[in-house]
């Protein structure tokens, strides 16, 4: 499912318009990226979790030349999904 179809399907579930539907996506869409970049968890009960994440500086192989290179470190966002949509998708 692209951006689309899941602004459709909103649209359609929600009785909104398209445009409203596209609307409150890109809005949920800056304000989860906008609490992530402050380093905020946001926690959507029966949804799931999104996090940020920080991996350490690690030793890495370029596979082209095979020299040992250093992979900097570096903050990463994570999705933990809950127990209802992990139960739902296991059905």
């Amino acid at each position: 499912m692209n951006k689309t179809e899941l602004i459709d399907k909103i649209a359609a579930n929600a009785g909104l318009s398209k445009a409203d539907s596209k609307k409150a996506l890109d809005a949920t869409v800056e304000a989860i990226k906008a609490a992530l970049v402050a380093g905020d968890k946001i926690q959507l009960v029966g949804f799931g979790t999104f996090a940020v994440s920080e991996r350490p500086a690690r030793q890495g192989i370029n596979p082209a030349t095979k020299q040992k290179i250093t992979i900097a470190a570096k903050k990463v966002a994570k999705f933990k999904a809950g127990a209802e949509l992990a139960d739902a998708v296991n059905k």
